[in-house]
């Protein structure tokens, strides 16, 4: 049980991540921090592996100054990026969701959809947004 973070390495993600730490110090827990990549036929082997270190040390910086425990996940997954958050989140019994939303218009969600919408709607656990 700890605190869950959907991350998509934008300034709002970062944010959010920085707001667990916080959170974590507080309730004395740990950090799951994900990042969901939509599996592509595009995506090779070595371009996983880059992504990967990326997002290994965009989360070590970020959490430099912070003595919470975390643990950081980079998954390349089939599922949409909200219900694989919200499947990892029911599996593992996170406290709570911390996920930065972006502005769109109607278009925009109607379009691409909302991960935060959904996360916020579905999840089993308090959700908290930041933007």
């Amino acid at each position: 049980m700890g605190i869950l973070v959907g991350y998509d390495g934008s300034n709002v993600s970062k944010s959010a991540v920085k707001l667990a730490a916080e959170h974590a110090k507080i309730n004395g827990t740990n950090i799951d921090i994900l990042r969901i990549k939509a599996q592509s036929v595009t995506l090779s082997f070595e371009e996983i592996q880059q992504a990967e270190r990326k997002f290994e040390h965009e989360i070590e910086d970020l959490l430099q100054d912070s003595d919470s425990k975390y643990k950081a996940q980079f998954i390349v997954s089939g599922q949409p990026a909200g219900e694989a958050l919200i499947e990892f989140a029911e599996k593992h019994q996170s406290l709570e969701i911390v996920i930065g939303v972006h502005r769109r218009s109607k278009v925009g969600k109607l379009v691409f959809g909302s991960t935060a919408q959904y996360v916020i709607l579905s999840a089993t656990c308090p959700v908290v947004t930041i933007k």
